[in-house]
C-alpha cells in the first residue's frame, strides 16, 4: 500500500485519504463539526482528530478508517492542538477557550488527567525530543507554558510575541514560536525559557514544522499566501541562528504542513483553494496540487 496524506476539511467535516504519490482521494471519512487537527501514533495504527467546534477528539483505526472512540469532556472548549509523548504512551491535547492541557492514554483513549494553564486561548501544544518538557501556546496571552511532563508542574510562561500559534521544539535550534499578529519567529533556549533571537517571517504565520534531517523549517503564512524556508544553521553577523533564506508560494491561505519521512516533499494545506501544495525539498518550490474537499488545514503523514 502507497504513503497516505491525512487532510482535515474543516467545512465539509471530513477526512481525505489521499496517495501521498498521485494525490488521488482514496477515500473520505466522515468526521464531528469541524476538524482541525490531527496527528498519527508511531506504530501508525490510530489517528486522532480534534473537532474543535464539535467539541471532541476522535480516534480511528488506521486499516479500516472506522471510528475506534469519541473522547468527550465538560471542559473540552475548541479542543485543538495535539503532540504525542511517545515513550509514555500519552497524548497531549491543548483546549483553546478552556485553556487547559489534556493528557490522554494512547493505550485506552483514557483521560489520565487534566490541568489549566492559566493563561488566555492555549491552542498549540509541543514536546521537546527527550519527552521532559511540553510547550503551549497561549494565543491570547502572547506567551507560552513550558511544564514539566512528569509532574505536570507548570515551570514558567515566557513571553514571545503577539498572537503566538505554531509551535516546535527544534533538536539544536531550541523552542521556535510563530507569531501570527508580528510576524515575528521567536527563538527561545527550552531550558532557561530565555529568548535567544528572533527572525522575520510573512504575514500571518500559524505553523512552525521541521524537516526529518532538522536542516530547515517551514512556517506557513496564512494571510501571505506563502511558506517561509527557515535554515536553522544559518550565519547571520557572525553567529549561527534561524533565519528565513526564502518564501514559497502556494495556494490561498496554507495551514497545516507535513513533510514526507524522506525529505525529499513537503505538503502544505491551502485552506480557500481547497488544495494541498507539493513542495519539492531539493529546489524549494510547489510542483503540483491534489485536490481535496473543503477547507482543508489540518494534515497528517501515513507510512505505509
Amino acid at each position: 500500500m502507497a504513503d497516505q496524506l491525512l487532510v482535515l476539511n474543516k467545512d465539509s467535516d471530513t477526512m481525505s485519504v489521499l496517495d501521498a504519490d498521485t494525490g488521488e482521494t482514496e477515500t473520505v471519512v466522515e468526521t464531528d463539526f469541524n476538524p482541525h487537527e490531527i496527528t498519527v501514533t508511531p506504530d501508525g495504527e490510530k489517528t486522532y482528530v480534534t473537532c474543535s467546534l464539535g467539541g471532541s477528539l476522535l480516534v480511528f483505526d488506521t486499516d479500516s478508517w472506522e471510528l475506534f472512540e469519541r473522547i468527550e469532556h465538560e471542559e473540552f472548549d475548541f479542543p485543538h492542538g495535539l503532540a504525542i509523548r511517545e515513550e509514555a504512551g500519552e497524548l497531549w491535547l491543548a483546549s483553546t477557550y478552556s485553556s487547559r492541557v489534556y493528557v490522554i492514554d494512547v493505550e485506552t483513549d483514557e483521560i489520565l488527567e487534566h490541568f489549566p494553564t492559566h493563561q488566555d486561548k492555549s491552542h498549540m501544544v509541543a514536546i521537546t525530543p527527550d519527552e521532559e518538557r511540553a510547550f503551549v501556546a497561549n494565543i491570547g496571552s502572547e506567551n507560552v507554558t513550558a511544564i514539566d511532563c512528569e509532574t505536570r508542574r507548570i515551570l514558567g510562561d515566557p513571553m514571545v510575541g503577539e498572537e503566538p500559534e505554531g509551535i516546535e521544539v527544534h533538536p539544536e535550534a531550541g523552542l521556535l514560536v510563530a507569531n501570527q499578529e508580528d510576524g515575528l519567529l521567536s527563538v527561545l533556549d527550552p531550558d532557561s525559557l530565555e529568548t535567544t533571537g528572533r527572525a522575520l517571517l510573512g504575514e500571518n504565520p500559524i505553523r512552525v514544522v521541521s524537516s526529518p534531517d532538522g536542516r530547515h523549517v517551514l512556517v506557513p503564512n496564512r494571510e501571505g499566501n506563502d511558506v517561509s524556508l527557515i535554515d536553522t544553521q544559518h550565519v547571520r553577523d557572525g553567529e549561527r541562528r534561524p533565519w528565513e533564506i526564502a518564501r514559497i508560494p502556494v495556494g490561498i491561505w496554507p495551514g497545516g504542513t507535513v513533510f514526507a519521512p524522506d525529505g525529499e516533499r513537503a505538503f502544505v494545506a491551502n485552506n480557500k483553494t481547497n488544495d494541498v501544495s507539493v513542495i519539492d525539498c531539493e529546489s524549494w518550490s510547489e510542483v503540483e496540487r491534489y485536490d481535496t474537499e473543503v477547507h482543508p488545514d489540518g494534515i497528517a503523514y501515513l507510512n505505509r
